[in-house]
């Protein structure tokens, strides 16, 4: 693994999604599988999505060698205005998980953010100025 690159589910804040969920949107839009390699939850929880040996679906052109990590939320209560609404549980949940990805992966050269490949808000924080982009 290369990298490892940070989402949101651009769901509103504080709505609880789970795993299933994520996944049934995905195998709904056509994929084989949930996209993400994690999923952490609004309780810190970190779920596993897709196995991390499978090639991810969540970023276009960057897939391979990447992993994907999602937290659930994203987007203000009013369900489109992108927000940084990771609870204080998934900014610690994230941190030491991406941490320990890093460890398990030495090959890891840079931890970034979905929109830092594409014209969209996800992660709906800017990765390179969390503590999250500091780790490689």
């Amino acid at each position: 693994m290369d990298e490892i690159i940070i989402h949101c589910t651009a769901t509103p804040e504080g709505r609880s999604v789970s795993v299933d969920t994520i996944r049934s949107w995905h195998i709904g839009q056509g994929w084989k599988d949930i996209g993400y390699h994690w999923v952490v939850l609004l309780d810190g929880t970190v779920k596993p999505g897709r196995h991390e040996a499978q090639i991810g679906s969540h970023v276009a052109g960057h897939n391979t060698g990447t992993l994907g990590v999602v937290y659930v939320g994203g987007v203000a209560a009013d369900g489109k205005t992108p927000k940084d609404t990771r609870t204080p549980a998934q900014k610690a949940a994230l941190l030491a998980h991406v941490k320990a990805l890093i460890e398990r992966y030495p090959t890891v050269k840079k931890v970034t953010g979905h929109n830092q490949y594409a014209a969209k808000a996800c992660p709906s924080f800017d990765v390179r100025k969390d503590e999250l982009g500091r780790l490689v």
